[in-house]
């Protein structure tokens, strides 16, 4: 092996050369240190061949009168400015990555470019001893042409570089360009690449990002804004309309406390009421799940207040039939009663009201009737693990207490008003028999017992999350 080397060195050197560009395809981007390592061991390999054979970059190759060896080691030679520029590049990279993130993508590849630059120069001054004045005054000229040229991408450019060091968006961030609603995934030299929610990619050209509105869902980064809009008649008392409107705000458990959500009457016309809902959620991941259940509670609270969306044809619910007809006929129970059934049934419903802060249905105890909510928000409290936590909201429609009703056994959760709350009382007396005779009923009741016990012991037997121990490493590598 010495003695191939020692005998044909220049072969050897193109060797390393080829090897270093294999290996850095076919080792993975995961093990981006040992590939680091390798180039820089190869690059030394190759520095020692050649200055071992007396081939200083820094002067023209000998063998003046042997062209075709002559030739060769001015090859080398290049090849040599160039493999330090590229060593150079990924050293200066790496450093960057672990200090900046991706963030500094931009700056790195204008560093690379300026290096591979100053390369090619040394490369044309000392190798093949051309004059640099000349050549600089040459390629001067050349680039005020390409320039020229280039002037959309220069723009593009040099915008990267501004937003780079303005940074109004990073990586990872959502963000809306003049309307164009999607999350960063790349930002390079000549445009940003937005992912939508739909999945499809977006590339926008820095200069026009530059010049755009710009809006950051992600700053700060721990809130992000979320609204509905609904259309409502106009002929109805906006204070009732949001009076339902608040209620339905605050069965959304989601939306951040702090700053409040609210509701605002935004414009009025004779084609209707615009209302907004608005409010903030700690994830972005949250929006649409808050949006949907917003749009629901809305929904529900409006038509608990006797109220109906604005729609072409205006519907008529709740006008001919009482409401606790009309709350049989919406309930996901008791919706497949016969008619004659529900009309029995809304007889034997007698209305009960609740202040806020007011104790429905108690942790522990055994309900001997069955509530279905008329109005209002009620709001479920576990204790787990001694800490009273508030695992859910409950809104229109919703019943309680079905746990007393089909196995006589206590409530885990403690019910109360949230709001001022109207609800309809059903004995137990009186349910029993029916659910006996519909066992669609009783079906459908014990599928929501079951459901809500599997969530109960979901939350008590969740583990408590271990910290994780930091070394002494990290601790210097926080405080580097």
């Amino acid at each position: 092996m010495l003695s191939l080397i020692a005998e044909h060195p220049l072969i050897c050197a193109l060797a390393l050369i080829l090897i270093d560009m294999v290996m850095w395809r076919l080792i993975d981007a995961n093990h981006y240190s040992w590939k680091l390592m390798l180039r820089v061991v190869i690059f030394s390999l190759y520095s020692v061949l050649l200055f071992n054979e007396g081939l200083n970059p820094m002067v023209p190759a000998p063998w003046v009168d042997n062209i075709p060896l002559h030739l060769a080691a001015t090859g080398l030679q290049i090849a040599w400015w160039l493999f330090a520029a590229r060593t150079l590049t990924v050293l200066i990279g790496a450093v960057m990555m672990q200090r900046v993130g991706h963030t500094g993508r931009l700056l790195q590849d204008l560093l690379g470019a300026l290096i591979f630059l100053i390369a090619v120069i040394a490369a044309l001054a000392y190798v093949l001893d051309l004059p640099v004045k000349g050549v600089l005054a040459t390629s001067g000229a050349l680039a005020i042409i390409v320039g020229l040229a280039l002037q959309s991408t220069l723009s593009d450019v040099f915008s990267g570089i501004v937003l780079n060091t303005t940074k109004p968006y990073q990586l990872d961030d959502w963000i809306a360009i003049d309307g164009t609603e999607g999350r960063v995934i790349d930002i390079d030299w000549r445009a940003t690449r937005l992912q939508t929610s739909q999945g499809s990619m977006i590339v926008i050209p820095n200069s026009l990002a530059a010049k755009a509105k710009i809006t950051n869902f992600s700053r700060p980064s721990d809130m992000f804004g979320v609204s509905i809009s609904l259309q409502i008649s106009p002929h109805i008392r906006p204070q009732i309309v949001i009076d339902a409107l608040e209620r339905a705000m605050q069965g959304c458990r989601i939306l951040l406390s702090a700053p409040g959500p609210k509701v605002a009457l935004k414009s009025s016309s004779a084609a209707g009421a615009d209302y907004e809902i608005s409010g903030f959620v700690a994830s972005m991941s949250e929006k649409r799940t808050v949006r949907n259940q917003l749009f629901d509670l809305a929904y529900r609270h409006l038509q608990a207040s006797g109220i109906n969306l604005l729609s072409s044809v205006e519907p008529n619910l709740g006008s001919d039939s009482p409401r606790p007809r009309a709350l049989l006929d919406s309930s996901p129970i008791f919706s497949t009663l016969r008619e004659e059934e529900k009309e029995t049934f809304s007889q034997n419903m007698a209305l009960q009201t609740f202040r806020a802060g007011e104790t429905i249905l108690a942790a522990g105890e055994v309900s001997d009737h069955l509530f279905i909510i008329e109005s209002g928000v009620v709001s479920v409290t576990l204790n787990v693990h001694g800490t009273l936590i508030e695992t859910g909201r409950m809104g229109p429609g919703e019943v309680i207490g079905e746990a007393g009703i089909l196995t006589d056994s206590s409530s885990a959760a403690e019910f109360a008003a949230k709001t001022f709350c109207a609800l309809y009382r059903i004995e137990k007396d009186y349910l029993k028999p029916c659910l006996a005779a519909r066992q669609d009923i009783n079906d459908a009741m014990k599928t929501l017992l079951d459901f809500r016990l599997h969530k109960v012991q979901a939350l008590i037997q969740e583990e408590p999350v271990v910290a994780r121990k930091k070394g002494f490493l990290q601790w210097l590598l926080k405080r580097a």
